[in-house]
Parts: structure tokens; sequence; C-alpha cells
């Protein structure tokens, strides 16, 4: 009888220990389903910088609906990071706040030289129909200067210290027509962005600018600068296109799904306003020339 009665004692045990046991696991929060924390949130987010080649604001409205359509290709939010100045970007590059960046040749290979980054992409240009580009030196319509050997002694706008087609080239051309920056020139003037070169020249305050071709046409297209006000006199050698580049640290998949993205980009309008054919392929080696000419004028230590 008392064999029995221990049996059912522990028989009645053993069943509380489980029902016991199966409630505190209920309680226990599903893992699966937390919220991620710290470095696997922000995983969540593609952090993309661009250089003002035109004050920040248009910079960053003209590539809102380019965020759109890559946050929905990739399906993760996408942050747009445009600074004032280009040095921010190859700054926030290298400390790694940004995980893909559109710098302009300069730009890059500044920021190659202090982080760890690579291109993936750029554009195919709708007036070259190659991934070329130009840098154009302008003087006012009504100046007596005709050739570019003629600005010694002038003065001269470029535009941030560190654009490709807005101070490299524009340097390239006048050290080829014997014309060193800045003791050759009486006065070098800095502007900051492309649109404002355009307008220091075209309102007479500087006797000459360098900037690029494209941004200048389309600067008289929307009504910006007047074309009869402003005249170019010399035009720089093909310019490689801005590109596109990543942290090699960044997810090897996530990159290719990236650089799918903009092969893949067919929406006309899209297009239209990333001033692209489509895009196409690049690699480190493209950008060797501006290294090499960046080196040479000072523009990378």
């Amino acid at each position: 009888m008392f064999k029995k009665f221990r049996y059912l004692v522990i028989t009645i045990t053993l069943l509380m220990l489980v029902v016991l046991a199966a409630g505190c696991s209920s309680q226990q929060p599903d893992k699966s389903t937390e919220t991620p924390q710290g470095n696997s949130e922000k995983a969540q987010v593609l952090r993309v910088g661009l250089v003002p080649n035109q004050s920040p604001d248009k910079v960053k409205t003209q590539y809102e609906p380019f965020r759109v359509y890559l946050a929905e290709k990739l399906g993760m939010e996408v942050e747009l990071f445009v600074p004032v100045d280009y040095s921010a970007v190859v700054e926030a590059m290298a400390n790694d706040k940004l995980d893909v960046a559109y710098f302009g040749g300069v730009t890059y290979v500044q920021a190659a030289k202090r982080a760890s980054i690579y291109p993936i992409v750029t554009e195919i240009d709708r007036e070259t129909k190659t991934t070329k580009y130009h840098s154009v030196i302008i003087v006012p319509a009504d100046s007596k200067v005709q050739k570019i050997e003629e600005l010694k002694g002038k003065t001269f706008a470029f535009g941030d210290v560190n654009s490709t087609s807005g101070s490299l080239y524009p340097k390239i051309m006048l050290d080829k027509a014997g014309i060193k920056v800045p003791q050759d020139l009486k006065e070098v003037t800095y502007t900051g962005a492309h649109n404002a070169t355009a307008a220091a020249v075209q309102n007479g305050t500087v006797d000459a600018g360098g900037l690029e071709e494209r941004i200048l046409k389309r600067l008289i297209k929307k009504g910006d600068v007047d074309e009869k006000k402003i005249r170019v006199i010399t035009k720089s050698d093909p310019i490689e296109g801005y590109p596109w580049a990543v942290r090699a640290s960044l997810d090897k998949g996530l990159v290719d799904t990236v650089t799918q993205a903009f092969l893949d980009i067919k929406d006309p309008q899209l297009l239209d306003l990333l001033r692209a054919e489509r895009y196409e392929k690049i690699t480190d080696k493209d950008y060797d020339i501006v290294r090499q000419e960046a080196t040479r004028l000072g523009l990378l230590k």
C-alpha cells in the first residue's frame, strides 16, 4: 500500500514539473521575431553619398526618384547624403559612414587612397554616347580673349577645389597652354560649384572659368545661363565618367544586387534624371589618368 502511494506521489510530482516547464517556456520571448539591435539594424539601411556638383539641395532633390527606385529594387531603406563640399564625401567614405558613393574622378582617387573602396559602374552619357565627358573653359561673350594662352594674368574661377571637370581638367588645360596655377593668374577663385562658376563668368566677376560641359548645357537649357553672354574657348580631352563606388567590406551579394540595379534601369524618366543612356561596369584602372594628373598638379598627395 505504501509503495503504491509513493509511486502516485512521484507521478503527480513529475506531471506538475512538466506543466511548470511548459508554462515557463511559453513566457520566454521569441527571439526570432525581435527587432535587430545594434549593427544588425544598420545593415538594413544603405547609406549613399553624392558629390555636390551643384547646390546640395538641388542634388538631393534630383536623386530622390533614384533613391526610391534603389530602395524598391533592394528591398531595404536607402538614405542619401549630400554634403556642402566634395571632401566631405571622401571623409565619410574613409570613415565607413557610407556604403555607396557617387564620386567625381578626383574625389574617387582621393577616397581610394584613404579607404578600401572600388568602383562598380558609371553612366553612358547621352551626348557623347560613351562613358566619357568634357570640361570647358568659358569667358564672357564680349571678352577680348580668344585663345586659352591669353588668360595669363587674368582672373579665373574654378568650381570645388576637388572637382574633376571644375578644377583638375581646367588646370590641365591651362598647364598645357603654359599657364601655371596660381602664379600665372591675377587671381584665383573657387566658387564651390559649376553653376556658380558659370554665373561668375556671365556676370563678369571673373575673366574666365572652368566647368563641366554637360552641366553648362543644362544650365543654358534651363535658362540659368544666357548663352549669348558666355563663350567657350577650349574643351578638354575626354574624361572618364563619374564612378559609383562601394566599400570593399560591403557584402558581396549586396554589391552585386546594387550593381545589377544600375544595369537594370530602363525607365526613361529615371534615366533622364540621372543624365544617362544606360550604365556600364568600370574598374579602378579606368581612373589611372585622373590619378596621375591629380598627383602631378597637387590634388592627390
